[in-house]
């Protein structure tokens, strides 16, 4: 008796996951002959999606991929204005997480992006890093996340340091880099956002790290990347803080065979932080082709769509974990077994608080 009962809920437990799948593959089926009818789905995005989304056309030919592209802000600004005009022309919007955030959230233009997910493969968390979706917004529905790039924020001169000496972010505390580190002007804003999110959220590291390297170390503050890589490479300062290392130019000077690179930040014990980087995606209310979005959306967020996402551009790694990383630059893939702290979430969005915590310490630094 007890064996039929166990098979009993065996099979019912079958049943149900069979049932499942073929009410999603039916939800599919009907969505795409809708998106067939609709015949076409507009993408708002960067310019690197053309290529992805060439993929996509040649997969569905009945519906014509047309894309608005250019930095977040120029879509930004031509989707709003099209939308105070009456014209509701944008289906997606892909692309940095700030310009979603801060002008299509907080402009109440998105519907919720995660009912329209159906595929199974999308839906299956155990396929994602960290066994979730990272959503960017305070209902976690309607900006997600699909790229996850290890980022550093520290470099140094390969002639005067050797990076074994660092295990942890408090390394660059020791008295004997007094005076010897050049950093972008930690007031400057956009170009310092990522590193000082990732500081004062990392609970090891926090105001308390913030307050001594900008009160402590007697920075050299500079706004010219120029000149911060001039100055690392001639070893005026052996290290450098506070840099991404594309927006500085390090990447670019360390190929041109200057002795500057970056620390890798998996092997600092207080972890890394992770960007997103472009990769955010969100649905626009009252968009023209919703269930072309549907399958753009799904197709993207897909293993296929997704080995596609990574092979354009640079310095992409996919938060999907199912698909082949080799390609992936090293300076930017993720590690086994690191703490990362990826920046994403409301509470990565308020950066008030944060700029004027900085401010103080910098008034205050001896």
């Amino acid at each position: 008796m007890r064996f039929l009962c166990m098979l009993g809920v065996l099979c019912w437990a079958l049943f149900g996951a069979f049932s499942e799948c073929a009410s999603g593959q039916a939800d599919w089926d009907e969505t795409l002959m809708a998106a067939k009818r609709e015949g076409q789905v507009a993408l708002y995005v960067s310019d690197v999606y053309y290529e992805v989304f060439q993929e996509f056309q040649e997969k569905f030919p009945d519906i014509k991929v047309i894309t608005v592209t250019g930095r977040g802000s120029q879509v930004a600004q031509r989707a709003m204005a099209e939308r105070r005009a009456g014209k509701f022309l944008a289906d997606i919007y892909i692309g940095g997480s700030g310009t979603v955030y801060n002008i299509f959230y907080a402009g109440k233009v998105l519907s919720p992006l995660k009912p329209l997910l159906v595929l199974p493969e999308v839906l299956d968390k155990s396929k994602w890093w960290g066994g979730k979706h990272v959503y960017h917004d305070d209902e976690q529905s309607f900006i997600l996340a699909f790229n996850g790039n290890a980022q550093t924020y520290f470099s140094y001169n390969t002639e005067l340091v050797s990076p074994k000496g660092f295990s942890s972010y408090w390394d660059f505390l020791d008295p004997k880099w007094k005076g010897k580190i050049v950093s972008y002007d930690p007031t400057m804003g956009g170009a310092v956002s990522g590193v000082l999110m990732f500081l004062y959220h990392n609970p090891k590291l926090g105001l308390k790290f913030i307050n001594r390297i900008l009160k402590e170390m007697d920075l050299k503050a500079t706004r010219n990347s120029r000149q911060l890589v001039d100055w690392l490479a001639v070893g005026r300062y052996p290290l450098a803080a506070l840099v991404g290392p594309n927006r500085a130019g390090i990447y670019t000077a360390r190929e041109q065979g200057l002795p500057v690179d970056t620390f890798d930040s998996s092997a600092f014990k207080e972890g890394g932080p992770l960007s997103t980087s472009n990769g955010n995606v969100a649905f626009f209310d009252r968009a023209p082709h919703p269930n072309a979005a549907k399958v753009a959306i799904n197709w993207l967020l897909s293993r296929e769509g997704q080995q596609a996402y990574q092979r354009y551009g640079y310095d992409k790694d996919s938060l999907r974990i199912d698909i082949p990383k080799d390609k992936v630059p090293s300076r930017v893939r993720r590690r086994d077994g690191v703490d990362y702290l990826v920046l994403a979430g409301p509470g990565f969005k308020d950066m008030g608080s944060i700029n004027e915590l900085v401010k103080k310490a910098w008034r205050k630094r001896r």
